[in-house]
C-alpha cells in the first residue's frame, strides 16, 4: 500500500512530535533522578551531623551511626522500647498528667516522629529516583520509536 505525499508529511510531523515528547520526558526523568539523589544525600548527610547512634541494645545495627532509613527506624524502635520500660508499658496519652515519665516519654516521642520523618524522607527520594529512571527510558523508547517510525 502506498502512501502519499500528505501522509508522508503528516507521519513526518508525528515522528517529529513523538520524538520531542520522547526528550521531554527524559529530560524531567533526569531532573527526578537528580532531585532524588540530592535529596538522599541532604537527609543522609544532615542525620549523620546530629552523631546519633543505634543503642547498643537495639535488635538491629546497635552501635552503628544513624545515617540511613535502616538504622533512623532501628533507633526510632529502641526509643520506643525504652519509653514503654521507663512507663511499665503506657503511651504518652496514657499517663496521668502529673505523671514524672511523662516529659521523658514525651520527648521520646518527638524523637522517633523526626526519625521516622526521616526515613519517609529516604523513602520519597528513592522513589523520585526509580521514577526518574524509568522516564528517562521511556523517554529513550519514545525517540527510538519515532526515528524507526519515521525511517519507514
Amino acid at each position: 500500500m502506498a502512501m502519499n505525499v500528505a501522509d508522508s508529511e503528516s507521519a513526518a510531523k508525528a515522528a517529529k512530535r513523538v520524538k520531542l515528547l520522547g526528550l521531554l520526558v527524559a529530560v524531567v526523568g533526569l531532573i527526578m533522578a537528580v532531585a532524588g539523589a540530592v535529596t538522599w544525600v541532604t537527609v543522609q548527610t544532615s542525620l549523620a551531623d546530629e552523631k546519633i547512634t543505634v543503642s547498643e541494645d537495639a535488635d538491629r545495627f546497635a552501635g552503628d551511626a544513624v545515617d540511613g532509613p535502616l538504622t533512623a527506624y532501628s533507633e526510632a524502635d529502641i526509643i520506643e522500647k525504652h519509653a514503654l520500660e521507663a512507663t511499665g508499658g503506657k503511651t504518652y496519652a496514657e499517663l496521668d498528667r502529673e505523671d514524672p515519665t511523662r516529659e521523658t516519654v514525651m520527648t521520646g516521642s518527638f524523637l522517633r516522629a523526626s526519625l521516622f520523618t526521616s526515613v519517609v524522607s529516604f523513602g520519597v527520594a528513592a522513589m523520585a529516583m526509580v521514577l526518574g529512571i524509568v522516564l528517562i527510558l521511556i523517554g529513550i523508547a519514545l525517540r527510538q520509536l519515532a526515528r524507526a517510525t519515521s525511517a519507514v
